[in-house]
């Protein structure tokens, strides 16, 4: 997950529209043909559409944006160690 696309992604799109491009894309990964290239490309949009949606869900619980994209990304980081 990147954060500076996780928040491009707040910027330039709206809860339906980013949850629209999950659904296309998890229904793509069952697709013929793709390479493991592929998958690996499909997978780290994914991962950072789920996390726009997640940050988008603590600023409705009230945090700014900022503080909602830090303290996601502190999530982030200490599930993976």
């Amino acid at each position: 997950m990147k954060l500076p696309i996780i928040r491009n992604i707040l910027n330039n799109n709206t809860d339906l529209e980013i949850e629209s491009t999950l659904n296309v894309l998890e229904n793509l990964i069952d697709a013929r043909g793709l390479k493991e290239e592929d998958l690996d490309t499909i997978g780290e949009i994914l991962s950072n559409l789920e996390g726009a949606l997640e940050v988008t869900k603590l600023i409705n619980e009230g945090s700014t944006q900022k503080d909602a994209l830090n303290s996601f990304m502190k999530r982030v980081i200490s599930v993976g160690k």
